[in-house]
């Protein structure tokens, strides 16, 4: 079992679920770099709570769907860090889109969202080569329930960048095998109600169709990659952590 003291991971989207595992991590020790877009000033608050945990917490800006600012990053990120171990990237939108409005800008705008989990692999991936020991590094990418057991409506575009990304954690972790680097991914359910939900629809909308009915766990998650993070052997999973939700089929 890996010993996480004094590791270093780069955790890009950290304004929801991100923060909670930014929180367990920190928590094992882990030396952690923030990667936000435009949310500077959350960002920042988050690092000021993570270094009462941790030796080292730090903030970068990036887009990922931009090569060169991804090459920037990790290059900054192992830096700060003196060692790239880990590598979660959660960052997603999350549009509507109902059929009658499918258009290609739509398109565009969610399958920006894989490329740049694309894009995180290669470069974060890359970094992690040097590392000493058969296991050198682990990358945890997100997914959806739904877009690897049964879609929901008006979400085509979303749904189908996600299921990029699960297929993208099975191929990444055949590719990068060789090099001693883990690649899993989670999938959550319905997770910490969004501020543009009311809570009562929100309970009856959505946490209502979960087995379960409650919300996924941003907590679990956290506990999850953190176990997975001190393994050796599991790679190319997608672990569903959802209430069950995907037993309940879409429920449109």
């Amino acid at each position: 079992m890996i010993n996480l003291q004094g590791t270093g991971a780069i955790i890009v989207g950290t304004r929801r679920i991100g923060a909670v595992i930014a929180h367990q991590m920190a928590q094992e020790g882990i030396k952690i770099v923030v990667v936000y877009r435009n949310s500077k000033a959350e960002a920042n608050k988050l690092v000021t709570q993570l270094k009462s945990k941790t030796d080292l917490a730090v903030a970068i800006k990036c887009d990922l769907s931009d090569e060169n600012q991804v090459k920037k990053m990790i290059n900054q990120a192992k830096s700060d860090l003196g060692t790239l171990n880990f590598g979660i990237n959660l960052a997603s939108s999350f549009p509507r889109n109902p059929f009658k409005d499918l258009d290609a800008k739509a398109w565009d705008i969610s399958i920006e969202d894989a490329k740049g989990t694309f894009l995180f692999g290669i470069h974060a991936g890359s970094a992690m080569m040097a590392n000493a020991g058969p296991t050198k590094g682990h990358l945890i990418f997100f997914s959806d329930w739904a877009a690897i057991h049964a879609p929901y409506k008006n979400y085509l575009p979303y749904m189908s960048a996600k299921a990029a990304i699960d297929f993208m954690t099975r191929a990444f972790a055949v590719e990068l095998a060789s090099s001693g680097i883990l690649v899993n991914a989670i999938a959550p359910g319905p997770t910490m109600r969004p501020t543009d939900i009311a809570e009562p629809s929100w309970n009856e909308n959505v946490v209502a169709k979960s087995p379960l009915v409650r919300e996924s766990s941003a907590n679990d998650m956290a506990k999850m990659i953190v176990a997975l993070l001190k393994t050796d052997t599991i790679t190319g999973e997608t672990i569903r952590i959802d209430s069950g939700r995907h037993l309940a089929g879409p429920g449109n």
